[in-house]
């Protein structure tokens, strides 16, 4: 076999086979194919596409370059949850401990932040003496006792999607469907869960910006996990504003607690019960999604969700006294209030009047607020400030007058604070007129034995 006919043949539009794939993947990893035909071979995927079957194989050779969790030691099915990033999104922190207290095992490896989207491993390190290492061992245990773990993930989990997607990011070929699809679901795959749900993001916030393309994203991901013997579901979700009230890591465990003890902001609980319900269905606890609503809404109602995250802290090192009591959390040294008549009189329409409305918002513009702040990282080896962010007390189409209280930005640096609140106001536009308020939840796309 020969690397260049492989990439020849993709160049003119044909189908590659699975050993081809294979060895393309194969040689990339282990250092016998160059940067430079790797590079050739993603620009040649990324104006020519992949079928069904392709990206599949793709996929499959990418989690089979390194290490697959054996999660056979788990008793009952096991289901894991993936978004694809956003600003705000700290369901993870909500539906783990939802499903652990319902008697679904929540095995899940996550991810850190970069560029303006969060990470789940970044949060739970905000809670003083979390432990986002352990091994596989502990692990496993730790979902038999307490129902859920979460842990970073491991070097050699999808060693070669770590490389492909490094080179994609210096080559213009982050950004094609199939590619993106077996990035995703290589980790996903090799992570070793019995079933996938998926929150597929779409909006300014998120890394799809266009409905349709995310629909596509959902459908590739979905058809390769049902290929692989996984039951699928992605649910399309909102992300042209943050995700519930606050933005950035201590912060966003604050409102994890909050959503667990009853107090969570409406679009965020709407995106959890979803997410939670449709985990339920593919876990075989229950038999339709409608039939899962009233068991997640129980969950939380009674405590059981709640008393499950701190028992599932305290199981990983952290202390758990932090989530009782929230003011025991790191304060910093600045806070800046931003008013509704700073947003005002920013756009020509609503300019020197008392109230107007909140029509649009270029949620990316808020992440890079957060990360300003210094809630992000810019470099995956950037040293960030857990306690730094955002709280908002408003959402899209609420009315905002002069005098109320828009959100409050936190910082421990002023240079930092000034330049994020510059970010954060020109995110906005007001206007005279209202919008109606639309539903987070998009659509769902399911593909189950």
């Amino acid at each position: 076999m020969n690397t260049y006919d492989l990439i020849m043949k993709k160049r003119n539009g044909e189908i590659l086979d699975k050993e081809e794939i294979i060895y393309l993947v194969e040689g990339y990893t282990n250092g016998t194919i160059p940067d430079y035909q790797m590079s050739a071979f993603l620009m040649s995927v990324y104006f020519q596409g992949m079928n069904a079957e392709e990206t599949t194989n793709l996929t499959m050779a990418m989690a089979d370059s390194g290490d697959r969790l054996d999660l056979s030691g788990i008793n009952g099915r096991k289901v894991d949850k993936h978004s694809t990033g956003g600003v705000g999104d700290k369901t993870s922190l909500i539906v783990g401990p939802i499903l652990a207290s319902l008697g679904v095992p929540v095995a899940k490896m996550s991810g850190r932040g970069l560029g303006h989207t969060g990470g789940t491993i970044d949060k739970l390190e905000g809670i003083p003496g979390f432990q986002t290492s352990i091994s596989e061992e502990a692990f496993i245990k730790q979902v038999n006792d307490v129902g859920l773990a979460i842990v970073g993930q491991t070097a050699n989990l999808a060693p070669a999607d770590k490389k492909i997607y490094a080179l994609r990011d210096v080559t213009a070929t982050v950004d094609n469907i199939s590619l993106i699809a077996a990035s995703i679901m290589s980790k996903k795959l090799a992570a070793g869960a019995d079933g996938i749900v998926l929150d597929v993001k779409t909006g300014s916030g998120a890394f799809m910006k266009t409905l349709k393309d995310s629909k596509k994203l959902a459908e590739a991901m979905c058809e390769i996990g049902y290929m692989s013997g996984r039951d699928m579901t992605a649910v399309i979700t909102d992300m042209n504003e943050p995700l519930g009230n606050c933005v950035g890591n201590v912060l966003e465990v604050i409102e994890a607690v909050e959503c667990l003890k009853g107090n969570g902001e409406s679009r965020l609980m709407e995106v959890c019960r979803e997410l939670a319900a449709n985990m339920l269905v593919i876990a075989g606890k229950v038999d339709t999604i409608d039939s899962a609503y009233p068991l997640v809404s129980d969950a939380i109602e009674t405590g059981k969700a709640y008393e499950k995250m701190k028992e599932f802290v305290t199981a990983q090192g952290g202390d758990a006294s932090y989530l009782d009591d929230i003011t025991k959390f790191p304060q910093t040294a600045y806070e800046r209030v931003v008013t509704g008549g700073e947003l005002l009189d920013l756009c020509e329409e609503t300019k020197g009047l008392d109230t107007g409305y909140l029509v649009s918002c270029d949620n990316e513009e808020i992440g890079m607020a957060s990360l300003l702040l210094g809630g992000g990282r810019r470099t995956k080896d950037e040293v960030i400030d857990l306690s730094v962010g955002i709280r908002l007390n408003k959402h899209l189409g609420d009315s905002i007058s002069r005098d109320e209280e828009m959100a409050t930005l936190y910082a421990n640096d002023e240079d930092r604070l000034k330049e994020a609140l510059d970010r954060f106001l020109k995110a906005y536009k007001v206007s005279t007129s209202a919008i109606d308020k639309k539903s987070v939840i998009y659509d769902t796309i399911t593909r189950m034995k």
